[in-house]
């Protein structure tokens, strides 16, 4: 691991806006209370990366509590380390794997859930990985409030074709679905929010692919 990893792993345990593996466990249920002091909504980011679209969308909305999750904390590092410069109080980060999501959040305890750009897993040996795949579906069904939005962007053609053939297979209530978002009626001020990486694609000329369902 090289010096910078190093630096931020060591970095992000003195930060307080952020929990790593079975820290998070006890609040399981309490999230709002326990962690932001506070009764708002919760909502989570999966696979969040640097974090740039939990941080912004807890700009965009102060009257709600955003969680960003990821595996890896030298990128967690980033989200953190901005909304504690920046006195962005709404949000926290979560140090776990996604499969465990059931161990930390208890039934119909969030009211939304983005998955922005994840690794889309495209060989079909690794479907079950997939963060749209009917394994991760039944648990975001368990910790989503009846009617809870999730919302999925993403570069991969494949992974928004896959998502919408499961909607449509397993009876899910579709209410956004495009292929090209910036060219469409949806690219309000929410679904404008930028990754690095989504401008890189942006940069090439690539599509970007929008899909919201729930249960």
């Amino acid at each position: 691991m090289g010096k910078d990893k190093l630096r931020r792993f060591a970095e992000i345990q003195t930060f307080d806006n952020v929990l790593q593996l079975d820290a998070g466990k006890p609040l399981k249920g309490n999230w709002a209370a326990g962690f932001f002091k506070n009764s708002n909504p919760v909502v989570l980011e999966l696979a969040c990366g640097k974090g740039e679209y939990t941080v912004n969308l807890a700009r965009m909305f102060p009257g709600k509590n955003f969680i960003g999750i990821d595996y890896k904390g030298n990128r967690i590092w980033r989200g953190a380390k901005t909304a504690l410069e920046d006195g962005v109080s709404n949000v926290g980060f979560l140090r776990i794997q996604i499969e465990n999501l059931l161990d930390y959040f208890a039934e119909g305890e969030v009211d939304e859930i983005w998955i922005t750009f994840p690794d889309p897993q495209p060989q079909l040996s690794r479907e079950k990985k997939r963060l749209t795949s009917p394994r991760f579906l039944e648990k975001y069904k368990v910790v989503l409030k009846p009617g809870g939005f999730v919302n999925l962007k993403t570069d991969n053609d494949g992974l928004h074709a896959y998502t919408a053939e499961k909607v449509e297979e397993l009876g899910l209530n579709l209410h956004v679905k495009t292929e090209d978002l910036y060219h469409s009626e949806y690219a309000d001020e929410v679904l404008s929010i930028k990754t690095y990486y989504e401008k890189k694609y942006l940069e090439h000329n690539k599509n970007i692919n929008y899909i919201k369902f729930s249960f």
